[in-house]
């Protein structure tokens, strides 16, 4: 699975972005899809994920202000992230985890800055 992500960019706070994780292959639909974000020195963290049946998870940090989707039928995974603050400043992953494999994909990566 390859994946490619976009999106990311420069908002001010109290702003929005969406950020769009395109994957290759047949197998989109069968999938758990998630973004990670992660900051320089620091861990990756979880933002949120979404599996295949549509049930979502969030982050506490980022609850009720972002939103995972997918688009089965373009091999899509969006995080419309709204409300955005300067600690939202970081880079985020798309990632696609294939439970039969255990394996986890990862995209190369989209820069969101939040700043005035």
């Amino acid at each position: 699975v390859q994946l490619q992500a976009s999106g990311g960019g420069s908002v001010q706070p109290g702003g929005t972005l969406r950020l769009s994780c395109t994957a290759s292959g047949s197998i989109f639909r069968r999938i758990t899809m998630k973004w990670y974000r992660q900051a320089p020195g620091k861990q990756r963290e979880l933002v949120a994920s979404m599996i295949v049946n549509g049930h979502t998870s969030y982050a506490d940090s980022v609850k009720g202000r972002f939103t995972i989707s997918r688009d089965n039928a373009k091999n899509t995974l969006f995080l419309q992230m709204n409300s955005l603050k300067p600690e939202d400043t970081v880079v985020y992953y798309c990632n696609a985890y294939v439970p039969w494999t255990s394996q986890n994909y990862w995209g190369q990566g989209t820069l969101v800055t939040v700043s005035s």
